[in-house]
């Protein structure tokens, strides 16, 4: 009886949230990767950065977004000295999760701010003078993003998005360029 009433609110919950939909897109961006550690040592790498956001318009300041991404960085010390350490940061990982986006609905210049909830799959590694951190598998983030929507209807971005990942005590993101395609054509409703 529990279960067949969860899944009934689920499905009404479900119902309401897509009547108050009022557009739906695809974003794609690219860009360079990024990697730290929270320590007060100079460890930070570069690489590649990915992602897709399947992008919900839920008020002209308001949007839900799922996501899916890549990223691919690393990051290594120099050995000034024969016997010292090589400290490293690896994030290898595939990132999934959702975000809630505010955006200030202005045509040509929207700033806007995002944080959601996600997870990180694949390979990671955190050598320090206080961690040493090598894991596989899943691991749990916080997404943070800061950006801003260019143009007319706001589709081209430009934006910096932070992934905090404390279970292996780094930081890892990506500064990107991205473009939103509407997935149906826009109707001529007032801005709410």
């Amino acid at each position: 009886m529990k279960k067949t009433v969860l899944l009934f609110l689920l499905l009404l919950q479900s119902t309401l949230i897509a009547q108050i939909i009022k557009e739906k897109s695809i974003e794609a961006s690219i860009g360079f990767g990024y990697v730290t550690v929270n320590e007060e040592i100079d460890l930070e790498g570069t690489g590649f950065y990915m992602q897709g956001e399947y992008v919900l318009k839920l008020k002209s300041w308001f949007q839900v977004r799922p996501y899916f991404g890549l990223i691919i960085t690393e990051a290594e010390t120099e050995r000034k000295e024969s016997f010292e350490p090589v400290y490293r940061a690896v994030c290898n990982a595939v990132l999934i999760g959702g975000k809630a986006r505010l955006i200030a609905p202005i045509p040509y210049f929207a700033p806007y701010f995002e944080i959601g909830l996600g997870a990180s799959i694949g390979q990671f590694e955190t050598f320090t003078p206080l961690e040493n951190i090598d894991k596989n598998g899943v691991i749990f983030h916080v997404p943070l993003t800061l950006g801003v929507a260019l143009g007319k209807k706001n589709n081209f971005e430009i934006e910096f998005a932070y992934y905090m990942q404390d279970n292996v005590k780094q930081v890892v993101g990506g500064a990107a360029v991205g473009f939103r395609f509407p997935l149906e054509k826009q109707k001529n409703t007032p801005k709410t």
